[in-house]
C-alpha cells in the first residue's frame, strides 16, 4: 500500500506530526495530488553532499513542476478551477524556492518521506507494542502538559511584568512630582512671608499626601518584584525538571539506541521530536531569561531596598545554568563514525546542534573540530583535567562548518572525507591485545548566543572505537565494541564494561548482532542458543535452564581459544555469520540450514531417516565452515549404514561455486532433514541449465579424462560409496576422496575448480574464436 494512503490513516500525535512536515517550503496539497509520482522517483539515488548530483536534483524538480502543471491542466468544473490556480500558484512557487538550490528540494522530500515511512511503521506496530505504545504516549502526553504548563507561566509573569513595569513608571511620575513639590517649598524662601504663609500650607499638604502614596506604593512595587522572582523560581524549576526528563531520559535513550544500533538493534529513530522538545525549552528559557534581565534593568532603574537584588542575580545564575546545559548537551553525534576504525581509510561522521534554529547560533556559523584522543584522556577530559590538547593521533579533514538547512531546522556539521592518518597507542594492560584498546573521537566548537551575550564552549565524545591497521584484525576489533556496545551503562567512565556478564544478557547481544548480519527476520532460536551455550562452556547439557544463571567472561569471549581449537567463541561465531551473510542468506531464511548441530547430534538425527536424508550443519573444526552430513550404507558392511560428511565448504569454495549448485551435483542427496525433496527446496537457486553447461565442459576439459576405477577406488563416482545413484563418467569429480573417518576431502579439487573459474573469466569472443579456428 502507498504510503501516503496510510499516512492519511495516522491519528492523534502521529497525525499532528506528519502534518507539521509540510508548509510553504513544501504544500502538502503537492504531496496529496502527487503521491504516486513523489513516492515513484529515486530521491535516495542522488547524495545531497555531492554538488555534482544537483543536475540530477534540478531534473527532478523540473519533473515535478511538470507534474503539478499538468495536474492542474486536468481540472474541470467549479470545483476544479479553484484547484486549477492553486496547483499552478504551488508550481510557481516551488520553482521560486528551489530553482537555485535543487538539492535543498530532494533533502526536503526525503525528510518527508522518510517521516511518513517512519510513523506509518510505528503505527502498524502498535498492535504488537501496544503497553509500549501507551507508556510512550503517556510520556509524550506528560511532556506536552509541562511545556503547557511553562507556556502558561512565562505568559503569566510576562503580564506581571508589564504591570510592574506600568506601575514602576506611574511612580516615577509621582516621585517627580514630589520633588516639583520639594522645588516649590524651597522656592517660597524668597517670597515675602505673607506669600509664604498663603501658600506652604497647601504646598506640605500635597507634599504629605504624595509621599504617603510614594511610601505605600514602594511596598507595594517590591511586593511585586518579590512576587514576580518567586513566579521566576517556580518557572525554573519546572523549567529545570522538564530539561531533565527530556536531555537525562529522552535523548539518553535515543543515544543508547544509537549504541545497540551498532550491534544490528533497531534503528535509534529520527531527531526530530527531540530537537522540537529541545526548541521549546530554549524558547521557552530565552523567554524567561529576557524577562529576568528587564526585571533586573527595572531594578537598576528605581532601587528600592531589600532581598530583591540577591533574588535576581540567583535567578539569573540558575537561568544562564539552565541554558548553558542545554547548549551543551544538545550538541550530539547524529551519524557516529565507525567503531571499527582502519587507518588511511576514508570515514564520515555528522554532529548536530539540536538548539541551533531557535537560539540562531547559525547567524554566525560554528567550526567544528574532530581529535582523536585515549580512553585516559577521554577520562581526563571528562573529569576537567587538563589535557594540553593532547590527541592520539592524526586525523585528516577534522575541520567542518556547522551548516543551517532552514527545509529540516536543522543544524549540523558533515564529516564527509576524514582519515586517520596515524595512531599512537598506549602501553596496553596484562594480556590487553591492540583490538581491545579502546579511542574516541573528540568533537569540539564553539558557540555564541544572542548576539555574543553567551559564549559556550561544547565538546562531545563519539562511541568508542577500535583502530586496525589491517582487514585481519576486523574480527577481534568487532569482539570489544560488541561488548562495549551491548553492556556500557549509561553515565559510566570511559570506557568502562563489565569483565563478565550473564549468558542470557550474552544471547540477546549475539542475537541482535547475527539477525542484522544476515539480514534476517529469523533469528538464533533456543536450541541455537544451547548449541553456543554447550559450545562455550564445554557443556553437554541440552537443557535451557542450565544456563540462566551461568556467567560468561570476556576472556572466555574473546581472549581464550576453544578446547583442542586454536580459534575463540567469538571468532568461531563471527565465521558462521560472515558465510552465511556473504553466500548462504536465503538457504537460512529458508530454514534449510539447521547450522548450530554438533556432530553427535547429526548423527543422531540421521540415523533414523531413510538414505539419502542430509542436513547442513556450521563446521565445529574451521571458522566460517559448513558441512553436509547425510545418511547412506556403508560401501565397507553389507547392511549397515552410517553417516557420512563433506569436509567443510568455505567461502573460498562458494565464491566458484553456490550451495545449491553443489548440493544438486550430488545425486546421492534426495531428502533435507526431515523429509523434504532437495529439489523442492533448493531449485529455484540452481544456475540456469545453460550456465551449467558451460561450466560442465570446462570441467571436463580440464578433469582427468576417464579415470580408471581400479585405480583409484575412492572416486565417488566409481567407488562403492553412498552415492544412490552413478553419474556418467565425465570425471567431474576427479579429486573428491573419502578419508578413513568418510569425510570428504575436496582440496585436490580446487585447482580444477580455479582453471574453471579462471577460463570463466576470460572474454567470450576470445575463448570461443579459438576453439573456431
Amino acid at each position: 500500500m502507498a504510503v501516503w494512503i496510510q499516512a492519511q490513516q495516522l491519528q492523534g500525535d502521529a497525525l499532528h506530526q506528519m502534518q507539521s512536515l509540510y508548509g510553504q517550503h513544501f504544500p502538502i496539497e503537492v504531496r496529496h495530488y502527487l503521491s504516486q509520482w513523489i513516492e515513484g522517483q529515486l530521491w535516495d539515488a542522488i547524495d545531497l553532499e555531492n554538488p555534482q548530483e544537483e543536475f540530477k536534483a534540478k531534473r527532478l524538480l523540473d519533473s515535478l513542476i511538470q507534474e503539478l502543471q499538468k495536474k492542474a491542466e486536468h481540472q474541470v468544473g467549479e470545483d476544479g478551477f479553484l484547484l486549477k490556480i492553486k496547483l499552478g500558484h504551488y508550481a510557481s512557487q516551488l520553482k521560486s524556492t528551489y530553482d537555485r538550490c535543487p538539492l535543498e528540494l530532494v533533502r526536503c522530500i526525503k525528510h518527508i518521506l522518510y517521516t511518513e515511512q517512519r510513523l506509518v511503521r510505528e503505527a502498524n506496530n502498535v498492535s504488537s507494542e501496544a503497553s509500549f505504545s501507551n507508556s510512550m504516549s503517556q510520556k509524550y502526553q506528560q511532556i506536552n502538559q509541562a511545556f503547557e504548563e511553562l507556556r502558561i507561566l512565562t505568559q503569566d509573569t510576562e503580564n506581571d511584568l508589564r504591570k510592574l513595569q506600568h506601575n514602576q513608571e506611574y511612580f516615577i511620575i509621582q516621585y517627580q512630582e514630589s520633588l516639583r513639590i520639594q522645588a516649590q517649598l524651597t522656592s517660597l524662601a524668597t517670597l515675602p512671608p505673607a506669600d509664604r504663609q498663603l501658600r506652604e500650607p497647601s504646598l506640605l499638604s500635597k507634599r504629605a499626601t504624595v509621599e504617603a502614596w510614594l511610601t505605600r506604593e514602594a511596598n507595594t512595587l517590591q511586593k511585586y518584584r518579590l512576587g514576580l522572582a518567586e513566579k521566576h523560581q517556580k518557572t525554573l524549576a519546572l523549567l529545570r525538571k522538564q530539561q531533565t526528563v527530556i536531555l537525562d531520559d529522552e535523548l539518553i535513550q535515543w543515544k543508547r539506541r544509537q549504541q545497540l544500533a551498532g550491534n544490528g538493534g533497531p534503528p535509534e529513530g529520527g531527531l526530530d521530536i527531540l530537537q522540537s522538545w529541545c526548541e521549546k525549552l530554549a524558547e521557552t528559557i530565552w523567554q524567561n531569561r529576557q524577562q529576568i534581565r528587564r526585571a533586573e534593568h527595572l531594578r537598576q532603574q528605581l532601587p528600592i531596598p531589600g532581598p530583591i537584588e540577591e533574588l535576581l542575580n540567583d535567578l539569573n545564575s540558575t537561568i544562564t545554568d539552565i541554558i548553558s546545559t542545554l547548549v551543551t548537551s544538545t550538541f550530539i553525534i547524529e551519524k557516529q563514525p565507525p567503531q571499527v576504525l582502519k587507518t588511511q581509510t576514508k570515514f564520515a561522521a555528522t554532529v548536530r546542534l539540536l538548539v541551533g534554529g531557535k537560539l540562531n547560533v547559525h547567524m554566525n556559523p560554528p567550526q567544528v573540530k574532530a581529535t582523536i584522543i585515549s580512553e585516559q584522556q577521554a577520562k581526563a577530559l571528562l573529569k576537567n583535567e587538563n589535557t594540553r590538547n593532547d590527541s592520539s593521533g592524526e586525523i585528516l579533514n577534522n575541520n567542518c562548518v556547522m551548516e543551517y538547512h532552514q527545509t529540516t531546522g536543522t543544524l549540523s556539521a558533515h564529516f564527509r572525507n576524514m582519515s586517520l592518518k596515524r595512531i599512537k597507542r598506549s602501553d596496553r594492560r596484562g594480556a590487553e591485545s591492540v583490538t581491545e584498546e579502546k579511542f574516541t573521537i573528540l568533537f569540539e566548537s564553539q558557540f555564541s548566543v544572542g548576539g555574543n551575550e553567551l559564549v559556550f564552549q561544547v565538546k562531545t565524545l563519539s562511541l568508542p572505537v577500535v583502530v586496525i591497521v589491517h582487514g585481519s584484525q576486523d574480527n577481534n576489533a568487532t569482539a570489544t565494541v560488541l561488548w562495549d556496545n551491548a553492556f556500557a551503562e549509561p553515565g559510566r567512565v570511559p570506557f568502562i564494561v563489565p569483565d563478565k556478564v550473564l549468558w542470557p544478557q550474552l544471547c540477546d547481544a549475539l542475537n541482535m548482532k547475527y539477525r542484522a548480519e544476515v539480514q534476517s527476520n529469523r533469528g538464533l532460536s533456543e536450541e541455537n542458543l544451547v548449541f553456543l551455550a554447550q559450545k562455550a562452556f564445554s557443556s553437554s547439557s541440552s537443557n535451557p535452564e542450565d544456563y540462566r544463571s551461568m556467567t560468561m567472561t570476556w576472556s572466555q569471549f574473546n581472549r581464550e581459544s576453544l578446547p583442542g581449537r586454536n580459534f575463540t567463541f567469538w571468532q568461531w561465531f563471527d565465521g558462521v555469520m560472515e558465510l552465511t551473510k556473504k553466500h548462504l542468506k536465503p538457504h537460512w531464511n529458508d530454514g534449510a540450514i539447521l547450522g548450530f548441530v554438533n556432530k553427535q547430534q547429526a548423527q543422531d538425527m540421521l540415523m533414523s531417516k531413510p538414505n539419502g536424508t542430509f542436513l547442513l550443519r556450521f563446521s565445529d573444526s574451521e571458522i566460517g565452515g559448513i558441512t553436509i552430513a547425510w545418511v547412506a550404507e556403508n560401501p565397507n558392511k553389507a547392511g549397515e549404514r552410517m553417516v557420512w560428511n563433506l569436509m567443510p565448504y568455505t567461502t573460498k569454495d562458494f565464491s566458484i561455486r553456490s550451495l545449491s549448485d553443489r548440493i544438486s551435483d550430488l545425486n546421492h542427496l534426495l531428502f533435507l532433514y526431515p523429509d523434504r525433496p532437495k529439489d523442492e527446496v533448493f531449485s529455484k537457486y540452481y544456475t540456469p541449465p545453460l550456465c551449467k553447461t558451460l561450466i560442465l565442459v570446462f570441467v571436463i576439459m580440464f578433469a582427468t579424462p576417464n579415470p580408471d576405477p581400479a585405480a583409484n577406488p575412492t572416486y565417488m563416482d566409481h567407488a562403492a560409496s553412498p552415492a544412490v545413484s552413478h553419474p556418467s563418467n565425465y570425471g567431474i569429480y576427479p579429486a573428491i576422496m573419502l578419508d578413513n573417518d568418510g569425510d570428504f576431502d575436496l582440496d585436490d579439487t580446487m585447482d580444477v575448480a580455479r582453471h574453471v573459474e579462471e577460463l570463466l573469466r576470460r572474454p567470450m569472443d576470445g575463448q570461443w574464436s579459438g576453439q573456431q579456428s
